[in-house]
């Protein structure tokens, strides 16, 4: 009897480090990115993260910037350009002039597997702006990358018309689509449908499997 009630006993515990699997394996497969163009900028030959958008970033003459569309959780993982990056390779044959600054462009429009459904991204391209010295990022991609598409909270949806449409779209892990996010970012660090289940359903196994117990014991 006694080991009978140690066993039964213990069936919660393994009840729950079952349903944490369960809904640590659920977590993985609900995991999801946001298709759009991340901004870059080229310093001491590395590609860093731009900290400010386009249409505020004031790049100097000889700067070397760059775009990429791809499918991305958050900037820690987005996909950086491909192709050249130095500003001579880019902007060489353009020379300075007063009254003008220029600025290297890298354009990747990324890859089929981060394209939207039905379209096929362009091939990456680079372009020298030479812009007004007080021209921003946005300034610069404008006279060389027309047209461009913004939505209502000015985040940039398109470069060159790619793509037609959608803009900072929500892509689940297995590439279907879910709701766009209004500004092209992950949302808060809330607890999950899939969470909140997974713990009712511990706490409901872990009670009956007490109640048990309880019966067994006084019978």
């Amino acid at each position: 009897m006694g080991r009978r009630v140690r066993a039964l006993a213990a069936l919660p515990v393994l009840l729950l480090a079952a349903a944490v699997a369960l809904t640590a394996g659920a977590g993985r497969a609900q995991a999801v990115g946001y298709r759009y163009w991340s901004f870059w900028e080229r310093d001491g030959g590395a590609w860093h993260y731009a900290t400010e958008g386009p249409s505020t970033a004031r790049p100097g003459d000889g700067d070397v910037q760059g775009f990429r569309f791809a499918v991305s959780e958050d900037s820690q993982d987005a996909a950086r350009p491909r192709g050249a990056a130095d500003f001579a390779a880019v902007c060489g044959g353009t020379p300075a002039r007063p009254g003008s600054k220029r600025v290297a462009l890298v354009l990747d429009f990324g890859t089929r597997a981060d394209a939207p459904s039905g379209e096929a991204p362009p091939a990456p391209r680079t372009a020298c702006a030479r812009v007004a010295p007080d021209a921003s990022t946005a300034d610069a991609l404008a006279s060389v990358a027309r047209p461009l598409r913004y939505d209502a909270n000015a985040l940039l949806c398109a470069i060159g018309g790619y793509p037609h449409q959608g803009c900072g779209e929500q892509v689940a892990a297995g590439g279907g689509h879910a709701t766009p996010h209004p500004a092209g970012k992950p949302d808060g660090d809330g607890p999950s449908v899939g969470l909140l289940a997974g713990a009712a359903a511990v706490a409901a196994l872990a009670g009956a499997a007490a109640w048990q117990a309880r019966r067994r014991n006084h019978a």
